[in-house]
């Protein structure tokens, strides 16, 4: 850390625990709307097997769950102590959207996760599953208010200025800024395509090991149907989102395309797509360049002949690295595009009969479980590092919002933050994966709703939920962070 400034360190440092803790509500999201539909189809069908795959993903919800909010704790004090005078100028935008989420969120899913957790013996099935769907809904309210805090400061909308402090004027332009709709639905399919993969990876490992295989044929089928479903739908709201911030944010979108100069205005030949090159920010080239004629048109513009600025024609100041941006970009197109792959491989797999025989595309899901959180991360990095220099775009730069530290302390921090994290989540994580790879256990008692927890398993839940509780009481002030 020997050079780095107290600005470098402290993005780093959010970055850091931004990163560690957007891992956990994706699969929070994805695993509340995957439990819901397995007590709706059990309450249904009364096939066994939806309630026994119930009993096993709901641990892991649990186990999740606890880290997400504890994860999320972190980044509520992190506004304070390293991003101050952030806070201290959007803090009347992001400061109430963060306290609706604690009064919508927070509150739904405090009154029904105990419920789901530990109600099975306790209410009836119908007040169960309601519960359960309140959990659900509670994690999409929370990515809803955090989606628009985080909107807001890419397409700052709804707001003046005064007194060198920004005050809202209109909130619902505000919450529905012009980035809103794309970014929140983006980022709830990627919840639901990354959900669906770790999914399809627990129950092909459990194929290949000869573990429970009634259940995990059955998860399989449904995560399958999902990724074939949620993978092409997420490329089409990627490329509105793409259009999007071609509109608001044309830095970025030069800036991750690796494109330099602007055409002149009677150039019909359009750009091209350079699918593989190295930007270099003090040559201003991208070099070793493999491109594409006219493909960079055919998507940005959805024309031949279309043309978007170059980096050049934007002041050094204001120029995102794009050398960080060509990669991370590539990485999550190049994700998304196996998995629709991946998901057209299965259906085809399927109609053949041969999805569950078939040892190669069990050992590929296996390698596929943790894609889709690989592709969130590289696009969250995408989006934030796009942002820059920027901390709210075009309003407030990023060296203006940090804290006045010096670097020492900051690098402390850091410090601790990774040794902690690594210790406390690995174990966590670790222990997580032990779970989704043990496979769920065969329960062929017919009862209305039975006790989900066997033994071994029950101390896992209380511990997780007592950890998420103690967090979220701590942040309440704050707006917690778990979605």
């Amino acid at each position: 850390m020997h050079g780095l400034t107290a600005l470098e360190l402290a993005r780093i440092q959010f970055g850091f625990t931004v990163s560690f803790h957007i891992l956990f509500p994706a699969i929070t999201i994805g695993l509340a709307c995957f439990l819901g539909f397995l007590e709706a189809r059990w309450l249904l069908t009364k096939d066994t097997v939806y309630r026994t795959l119930y009993q096993f993903w709901v641990k892991i919800f649990a186990l999740n769950f606890g880290m997400g909010v504890v994860s999320g704790l972190v980044m509520a004090y992190e506004f304070g102590t390293n991003w101050s005078f952030f806070s201290q100028f959007a803090g009347g935008i992001t400061g109430p959207l963060l306290t609706y989420e604690v009064l919508t969120a927070f509150f739904l899913e405090a009154g029904f996760l105990g419920v789901m957790l530990f109600g099975w013996n306790r209410v009836g099935p119908g007040l169960h599953f309601f519960s359960t769907v309140m959990v659900a809904l509670g994690t999409m309210i929370s990515s809803t208010w955090i989606l628009a805090s985080n909107s807001w400061m890419h397409t700052p909308a709804g707001y003046a200025i005064v007194a060198g402090k920004v005050v809202p004027t209109d909130w619902l332009a505000v919450i529905f800024n012009p980035s809103f709709p794309y970014r929140l639905a983006h980022m709830v399919i990627a919840a639901l395509l990354s959900t669906a993969l770790f999914v399809a990876a627990a129950s092909a490992w459990q194929l290949l090991h000869g573990r429970a295989v009634p259940a995990a044929k059955k998860m399989l089928s449904l995560a399958l149907w999902m990724v074939l479903v949620t993978a092409p739908l997420q490329a089409v709201v990627g490329d509105a989102h793409g259009l999007n911030t071609l509109e608001y944010q044309p830095a970025k979108i030069a800036a991750l395309e690796g494109h330099w100069n602007t055409a002149a205005k009677d150039d019909k030949n359009g750009f091209p797509l350079i699918v593989f090159g190295i930007p270099d920010m003090e040559r201003e080239e991208t070099r070793y360049a493999i491109e594409i004629p006219r493909l960079g048109s055919v998507i940005l513009t959805h024309t031949l002949d279309g043309q978007i600025r170059g980096l050049k024609d934007f002041p050094k100041a204001d120029r995102p690295n794009a050398t960080v941006l060509f990669f991370t970009f590539r990485t999550m197109v190049g994700l998304g595009v196996l998995m629709i792959l991946y998901g057209l491989l299965g259906w085809l797999l399927r109609r053949n009969g041969a999805v569950y025989r078939s040892r190669a595309f069990l050992r590929f899901a296996v390698v596929m479980g943790p894609a889709g959180l690989i592709a969130l991360l590289a696009g969250w990095m995408t989006t934030e590092i796009g942002r820059q220099p920027w901390v709210v775009y075009g309003l407030m730069r990023t060296h203006d919002a940090v804290s006045a530290h010096a670097a020492g302390p900051v690098a402390l921090s850091l410090a601790l933050f990774v040794i902690v994290y690594f210790i406390v989540f690995g174990v966590g994580i670790r222990y997580m994966l032990r779970l989704a790879s043990a496979g769920p256990v065969a329960d062929n008692h017919v009862h209305a709703h039975p006790q989900p927890y066997g033994p071994g398993t029950v101390g896992a839940i209380p511990a997780a939920v007592s950890a998420a509780a103690s967090a979220r009481t701590a942040m309440a002030p704050h707006g917690h962070r778990n979605s």
